[in-house]
């Protein structure tokens, strides 16, 4: 058996140092449908919402995980990458 106390702490930091859980339950969702390789006009059908709200979920996304617009590198294959990481 392991002290509620101890588990609580451990789950707490976790949390304070995964930028995932700082998504909210629709960015997840969005980013889980990136995750599939999904373009944003199929997540737009999937979740049965316009595209433009796709592109909002896709940015605040972006912003959350502290990834930049970059010549050099490929934001939306680094998110989904962290989000496999903490998976």
């Amino acid at each position: 058996a392991l002290d509620p106390e101890v588990v609580s702490r451990l789950v707490g930091r976790r949390r304070g140092d995964d930028p995932i859980s700082q998504l909210t339950p629709r960015e997840r969702e969005v980013l889980e449908l990136m995750a599939e390789g999904r373009s944003n006009q199929a997540i737009a059908d999937k979740l049965v919402v316009t595209l433009r709200a796709v592109e909002k979920h896709v940015t605040s996304i972006f912003a959350k995980l502290n990834l930049p617009a970059s010549e050099r590198d490929h934001r939306r294959v680094l998110a989904v990458l962290r989000y496999l990481e903490g998976s």
